[in-house]
Parts: C-alpha cells; structure tokens; sequence
C-alpha cells in the first residue's frame, strides 16, 4: 500500500517538475540581451519577487521532492 502511495507521489512529483522546467524562460538571450536587459533583471530590487525567481525556487524544491521519493522507492 505504502508503495502504491509513494509510486503516485512520485509520478505527480515528476509531473510537477517537468512543467516548472519547461515554463522557465531561457537563460540564452544573446549578446544584446545579456548587456542590456541582464543588468537591469540581475541587478533589480525584485529580482527575489519575479515569477523566473519563484519558478526556480519551486524547479528546485521538486526537484528534491523527486529525489527523495526516488530513494524511497529503491529502499522500499
């Protein structure tokens, strides 16, 4: 039963992970990008409050989550 259970988690976990990773935006701009836009983004007061910020904050909060149910699941 508890195997069903963590295997569901799992799944909806990787779900989860695989959507927060492909809604980031990419990091590539190019050169113009990188020299003008960069520096107001990197250097910014809200930097912490954009939603590129709070999906990397979510991308590596599931990313753990997967981790750890993946170890579960060979344990178990």
């Amino acid at each position: 039963m508890s195997n069903v259970l963590i295997t569901v988690i799992h799944i909806v976990v990787a779900i989860v992970l695989i959507i927060s990773v492909l809604l980031q935006s990419g990091k590539s701009y190019g050169l113009s990008g990188s020299i003008a836009g960069g520096a107001e983004t990197f250097f910014g007061k809200n930097k912490g409050r954009t939603i590129d910020a709070l999906l990397s904050k979510l991308t590596t909060a599931v990313a753990v989550i997967f981790l750890v149910t993946s170890i579960v699941l060979v344990f178990v």
